[in-house]
């Protein structure tokens, strides 16, 4: 729905007049339900049952200087954990043009240059077994793929197109409580028909030489008729080991109609510590789409999920669901 702002006149009729330029508010939404299930060695679960809901606040406007200035606000209940129970999440500020390109001040849930690109080419399989929490002293609480935190009030930059299909984005983590400043930047290409190339490295910012250290991602997606394959790789790099990782991923979708697409895809994980055995993960789901609504369900396996070869790490996982957007 949208909201139109009208104006500000005539405050006081015959000593005060102060006027705005005519500006925009949305709000746009989405819910889901959705069924779950994990089995593995002495861990059947059986089903459970989640929903989603969140309403995006999204308005913007021109300056009188051709500058366009927007703020998002996202309710969502539950998702923020640094204020507990409270149903605000993500906020920025934009400022954008199409010369300048976009200056983004998110306050929080915001990114960094490597964050756009970190996501794995088989869409991040490990989220469906992190947090499965502790079975018989083995932890799945641990995300195998480590990314450089944006932390609150971070900056991200995205530059108008340089050339043909080529953008650069930076970004910068202010300087926090016994930790430095971080920085990034990346490199994104869609000059070459049905290609897309990205390349980001972000400080990963710590309150420790240990915990400090970079995160490098890679990625490329090829378009051909009903086929899109794609790969990508995800340098951890602390400075203990410990927490080093490296992630390859490949996935290929095919695209059977307008309404349904079909992909597989998966993932490795290579510890920084050494005798770690290396975790893999495969998965294959569908997405249905009719309107505003899309029906999805997928089946995932993950073996040495905790870089071990005890069989209790080994897991699978189903789920269906339905979304809708609004």
């Amino acid at each position: 729905m949208n909201i139109k702002k009208i104006g500000l006149t005539a405050l006081a009729a015959s000593l005060v007049s102060v006027s705005a330029n005519a500006g925009e508010i949305s709000v746009s939404g989405g819910a889901s339900m959705n069924v779950t299930g994990h089995t593995g060695e002495g861990r059947n679960v059986g089903t459970s049952f989640t929903m989603g809901n969140q309403l995006t606040f999204t308005g913007s406007g021109e300056l009188d200087n051709g500058l366009t200035a927007s703020v998002s606000f996202v309710i969502d209940q539950g998702d923020d954990t640094l204020i507990a129970n409270s149903p605000f999440d993500s906020h920025s500020v934009t400022i954008s043009s199409d010369a300048m390109g976009s200056l983004t001040l998110a306050g929080e849930g915001g990114g960094t240059a490597h964050n756009a690109v970190a996501g794995t080419a088989a869409g991040n399989l490990w989220d469906a077994f992190d947090g499965l929490g502790t079975l018989n002293g083995v932890s799945f609480a641990t995300d195998l793929l480590q990314t450089a935190s944006a932390g609150n009030n971070g900056f991200v930059y995205t530059s108008p197109e340089l050339t043909d299909g080529l953008t650069f984005v930076g970004s910068y983590q202010p300087q926090g409580s016994n930790r430095e400043s971080g920085t990034g930047y990346g490199v994104n290409y869609t000059g070459f028909d049905g290609l897309t190339l990205n390349y980001a490295t972000a400080d990963v910012v710590g309150t420790t030489t240990t915990l400090s250290g970079d995160s490098t991602a890679m990625k490329a997606s090829y378009v051909y008729g009903s086929f899109t394959g794609t790969y990508s790789n995800n340098d951890h790099d602390e400075g203990g080991t410990a927490t080093d990782v490296e992630t390859t991923s490949f996935a290929v979708s095919y695209t059977v109609s307008d309404e349904l697409s079909i992909t597989y895809g998966e993932e490795t994980h290579e510890s920084g510590t050494a005798g770690d055995q290396d975790a893999e993960l495969s998965g294959i789901s569908f997405a249905y789409t009719a309107g505003g609504m899309t029906l999805s369900g997928s089946m995932k396996d993950g073996e040495n999920l905790v870089y071990g070869t005890n069989t209790v790490e080994d897991r699978e996982q189903w789920t269906l669901g339905a979304s809708f957007a609004f």
